[in-house]
């Protein structure tokens, strides 16, 4: 079984990806780092312990645009070690591919990451390492991915027509955060893609590009502004208190005043309110308790 290293810079994408690695029965354990030093410290680590040793990496799941060195850096880096863990590229983006099989990759998986399509990818390294590969998982989706190529280490894929990306940074597509109705929201993890009630969220946490639905039962992250659901919601009483939450007025329990700070509690929740929020939201919340 497999010992991996998934290596991204962009946190919610690492933690989806180790998700689905350590969904794979072929896995026997899947750890993460998010940035080069800490990914090359690990590798190191492992190639000191030995083929058999306890910090064995047998693959690096490898992202190719990160701050620092990219995943083409470290992959050099790596390829002057005697025996170095394989390579599979985890990218959003499609022009790297030639460069990527020149340094011996396995295999070059597009983001969004299909769990089949990284399936396949897991089925190629075993089969390189002479383990069990299990049934390809490619041929269940009828398709081979669009950058995939041979097998064989070293070789060169062939020339693919390039699809369009609307950017070239997208890891989650927009469809997947789209309302399939008026009072739900799709969200995606491992390939799943649930419903929320939008009625169900209690408020909403700004992470980077991405936004947390924060509901009774636990958290969902989307690839969504912050911004773009204020506007979307505020119609269904969800108003700005900072620049990073945005929240339910009918979920707000306690407006707290303290020393000159506003905070509110929203279930087990307490959230700041900036300066700037904070008489707007006293008047919203006057006007919903008497209206």
């Amino acid at each position: 079984m497999l010992r991996v290293l998934a290596v991204d810079d962009e946190k919610p994408l690492l933690e989806e990806l180790l998700y689905l690695l350590r969904s794979d029965p072929r896995v026997h354990s899947a750890e993460g780092a998010s940035d080069a030093t800490e990914a090359l410290r690990r590798v190191t680590r492992a190639l000191e312990s030995g083929p058999e040793g306890p910090d064995r990496i047998d693959v690096v799941f490898l992202d190719i645009h990160m701050a620092g060195l990219t995943g083409l850096d470290i992959a050099r880096l790596l390829a002057g070690f005697a025996r170095p863990p394989l390579i599979v590229f985890v990218t959003a983006h499609e022009g790297f591919a030639v460069q990527a099989f020149d340094l011996k990759a396995v295999d070059y998986v597009l983001k969004p990451v299909r769990p089949e399509r990284l399936a396949e990818a897991v089925r190629r390294a075993c089969a390189q390492l002479g383990g069990p590969a299990g049934a390809p998982a490619a041929a269940a989706s009828g398709a081979p991915e669009r950058s995939q190529a041979p097998a064989a280490a070293g070789a060169r894929p062939a020339p693919q027509p390039p699809q369009p990306l609307s950017s070239p940074h997208r890891a989650v597509p927009e469809v997947t955060v789209a309302d399939r109705a008026a009072d739900q929201i799709a969200v995606e993890l491992g390939g799943v893609t649930r419903f929320v009630a939008i009625a169900d969220i209690a408020y909403v946490e700004a992470q980077g590009d991405y936004a947390r639905l924060h509901t009774d039962g636990g958290s969902h992250l989307v690839r969504i502004p912050l911004s773009t659901l204020e506007q979307r919601w505020a119609a269904r009483g969800f108003v700005r208190i900072h620049r990073r939450h945005l929240v339910a007025l009918g979920r707000i329990d306690e407006l707290r005043l303290d020393a000159g700070t506003t905070s509110v509690r929203v279930g087990a929740a307490e959230l700041q309110v900036s300066r700037r929020h904070a008489r707007e939201l006293r008047d919203l919340l006057m006007r919903h308790a008497t209206g």
